[in-house]
């Protein structure tokens, strides 16, 4: 048995031989990228040819672009499937996770018939999350017709986050920051982009907790800002070809890519340029030794499969006739350089910043929607200010119960009493959600299991302008990580949010109230009852005391 003393000085010494091992691994150099970039907006793919047609007669001067809400974890599912089933000549995956389940397997597997066509495929996903998947990209990226390139990645450790970390004590200001973009893209002409990354939980098909989240259909020069915003990132020296950070195990080694056939280099060889058409070609890659969506030829079981009702733009293609709001929206996708620690940027041109321009700009009502929600001090102002002019202000976030991320409840928590009595109408997500009418609730894009968890990020203001995006409202999204968002003056399309949080708040939320003697207190109906609860519910005692032990020690600013 080790005394206290030497058990220490042994994990001293155990870190010590770690850290000489791993610390000092570094990024390759001289990495070769093949540049490319979208097809020009005027492609005569049948998307294009089809967003075109779909423009009203009156908004044809090329400064509208047309979206559709998807709140509906089932409906984004089919959309993405929809999107790589009718692309004719590329797709764009932009991701911060890419997850390795069922139901992303069976929207890869489309991906690739796509690729099989011809189509040329690119994915760009953040290199946090990929731990224990080097092998599925390894092999889906084996196929000419795909690329697959990790943005900001680890150079070693990569079988575990434990061991990633480890390599890179020396490089933490560097792999702090990451790309949270969402964006997958058909032709340069028909995407889709907002709150969800690709996994089961977001599309309501994880047997445990699903998340509410927000999607936004796009359609016209909208798609074209996505898409340049995508090039920046595929383009740029902070993301690296798959197979120059990852390796597959020695007995995977003889079944990579020809030698006649250059790793990256398409069977259709310049997309922007060539015709198109089907080209038949089948992957190099063998049988996965394990289910991954490295695997082309899977076949969906019928519950993998998407439900026919939610295929809503499916049904409209196969129409020839988009139904989309229309509107001259504004699309912000942050330069890549973001993620460089050293790089100058000028603060009054961050997303955050023009989101506060817009939000400062309220008359009557400001709804924000965040998951992780740290307003900071100048936030607080912001929003005393916006009361003290006798605008409305309505805010959704999760409940402590509810976050799949409680460190940043801790930024959250001290700001609630300021907001409250500012007189903020302030709502957190339940974690137990039982429906009466769970078909309801999954039609409106809520919750298929008991476990729930906030994921949409939302703005809106007077009820007629909507932001959304990847973007939380907190500092680590404003100044750490690389985000998309729209700005979008359309009421149909922000009263459609407004619907999402009051179905939300009112019927999926606790109430946050100020008690007579000042203290918190949490309200919700049961059974026609307001039931009333002075600590923060669903969670216990130590979930609640390790909170207020890291609140004064954490670091707002990485929050």
């Amino acid at each position: 048995m080790l005394s206290p003393l030497r058990h220490r000085r042994l994990l001293l010494c155990l870190w010590m031989v770690l850290f000489s091992l791993t610390g000092c691994a570094s990024l390759p150099e001289h990495v070769p990228r093949k540049p490319s970039v979208a097809l020009h907006a005027d492609n005569g793919t049948s998307l294009a040819r089809l967003v075109s047609s779909s423009v009203p007669a009156n908004m044809r001067d090329g400064s509208q672009s047309g979206f559709r809400l998807v709140t509906s974890g089932e409906e984004a599912f089919a959309t993405l499937i929809a999107l790589a089933d009718s692309a004719e000549r590329t797709l764009d995956l932009q991701y911060y996770i890419i997850n390795d389940d069922n139901s992303v397997r069976e929207i890869m597997s489309h991906v690739m018939r796509a690729a099989r066509r011809g189509v040329r495929v690119r994915v760009l996903v953040d290199d946090l999350n990929t731990d224990g998947k080097d092998i599925p990209f390894l092999k889906f990226a084996r196929h000419p017709n795909i690329e697959v390139r990790l943005f900001n990645p680890f150079p070693a450790g990569r079988f575990s986050k434990l061991t990633r970390f480890l390599n890179v004590v020396t490089d933490a200001r560097r792999i702090n920051r990451r790309m949270h973009n969402k964006a997958f893209i058909a032709d340069n002409a028909l995407a889709m982009t907002g709150g969800r990354n690709l996994g089961a939980e977001y599309f309501l098909r994880d047997d445990n907790t699903n998340f509410v989240d927000l999607d936004v259909i796009v359609a016209g020069p909208a798609v074209q800002r996505l898409s340049s915003g995508f090039d920046a990132f595929w383009n740029s020296r902070f993301a690296f070809p798959v197979e120059t950070i990852a390796s597959e195990a020695p007995a995977s080694a003889a079944s990579a890519a020809p030698p006649d056939r250059p790793r990256g280099e398409a069977v259709v060889a310049d997309v922007p340029g060539a015709a198109s058409g089907p080209a038949a070609v089948s992957a190099s890659a063998s049988p996965a030794d394990k289910p991954s969506f490295a695997q082309p030829d899977r076949e969906a079981a019928p519950a993998e499969r998407p439900e026919a009702q939610a295929n809503v733009l499916g049904r409209q293609i196969k129409a020839r006739r988009l139904q989309l709001e229309w509107a001259p929206a504004v699309v912000r996708v942050d330069d890549p350089s973001k993620i460089d620690p050293d790089h100058p940027r000028d603060s009054s041109q961050t997303m955050g910043d023009e989101l506060a321009r817009m939000v400062r700009g309220a008359r009557e009502e400001v709804i924000l929607i965040s998951p992780y929600f740290v307003p900071g001090e100048r936030g607080v102002a912001l929003i005393r200010q916006l009361v003290e002019r006798g605008v409305r202000m309505r805010i959704l976030t999760n409940s402590l119960a509810a976050t799949d991320s409680p460190i940043v409840h801790v930024g959250y928590a001290k700001y609630r009493k300021p907001m409250l009595e500012s007189k903020v109408e302030l709502y957190e997500l339940k974690a137990n959600q039982a429906s009466t009418d769970p078909r309801a609730s999954r039609r409106r894009g809520l919750f298929k299991s008991s476990q729930a968890s906030l994921h949409v990020k939302a703005v809106v203001v007077d009820g007629n302008t909507l932001f959304t995006g990847s973007m939380n409202l907190d500092p680590r999204s404003v100044t750490q990580n690389t985000e998309t968002g729209l700005f979008i003056p359309n009421r149909v399309l922000a009263q459609g949010v407004v619907k999402l949080f009051e179905e939300s708040a009112y019927e999926h939320s606790y109430r946050v109230e100020l008690d007579e003697h000042g203290g918190l207190r949490w309200v919700e109906e049961v059974d026609g009852k307001e039931v009333v609860h002075t600590t923060e519910p669903e969670t216990s005692f130590w979930k609640r005391w390790s909170i207020r032990l890291l609140g004064p020690i954490t670091p707002e600013e990485l929050l």
